[in-house]
């Protein structure tokens, strides 16, 4: 696991950026335990519609940059392409977004990913904090954690019942127990998530924050759609 990691890290330092890519970032992770969607980089619409076809439609497109941080505001993002045609259409309608809106050099192609089934969405993060270290953060995901501020927050390393309190512990915790009917949801999956995510912070202080926002979770099981790692300083 660690020498995985450890190469992704290495050539994004060897190239001078503190920011993984969306790709680099779930390979990072994957390779730590936390479940991702598959995730590959393509730089042209013909390597896009290729590797929508490998990994089976319908896909989403998202941006990949140096410098974009979020990108839906900008039309990085494409959702539920459903095939070839689509993919093209979308390639280039990002492309022509983000050069408008940041520079031809802030696109770095496309990363293509494989439609994820529904679910909750939920927020995992961590930070350096000066005084106590890796800090890891838990709560509903999307654009509701920015309204709600509805969080918890535990020191690593987490013990397994550091994990289950973090969760019960929001205000929002009925959602993920099945509000009005909906299924609940796979909460020793999260909890293994934060497990994983505390080992992945102990084992690499060269990580100065993540986010896995969101993480839809479902009755059987949770998946992170997006992920972003950030450097500490070289």
């Amino acid at each position: 696991m660690s020498d995985s990691v450890a190469t992704i890290i290495a050539e994004a330092r060897g190239a001078g950026r503190s920011l993984l890519s969306e790709v680099e970032a779930k390979a990072a992770l994957g390779a730590a335990g936390v479940p991702v969607t598959t995730t590959r980089l393509a730089t042209s619409p013909a390597q896009a519609t290729a590797i929508a076809a490998e990994l089976g439609y319908p896909v989403v497109l998202k941006v990949v940059s140096d410098t974009i941080t979020h990108k839906s505001d900008i039309g990085g993002v494409e959702l539920n392409l459903a095939d070839a045609a689509a993919v093209e259409a979308a390639y280039a309608r990002i492309q022509v977004a983000v050069e408008a809106a940041a520079g031809a050099a802030a696109f770095g192609g496309v990363s293509v990913q494989p439609l994820a089934a529904p679910g909750v969405e939920v927020i995992m993060g961590m930070t350096q904090d000066p005084q106590f270290g890796p800090v890891l953060m838990f709560g509903l995901g999307g654009v509701l954690v920015e309204v709600l501020k509805d969080v918890a927050f535990r020191v690593v390393p987490l013990e397994p019942h550091d994990a289950a309190e973090m969760i019960r512990e929001i205000k929002g915790f009925p959602v993920l127990e099945g509000y009005r009917g909906a299924d609940p949801a796979d909460l020793a999956a999260l909890e293994s998530i934060l497990l994983s995510l505390s080992a992945f912070a102990t084992a690499h202080p060269e990580v100065q924050e993540l986010d896995l926002n969101p993480i839809l979770a479902r009755a059987d099981g949770a998946t992170a759609v997006d992920a972003r790692i950030v450097l500490t300083p070289a």
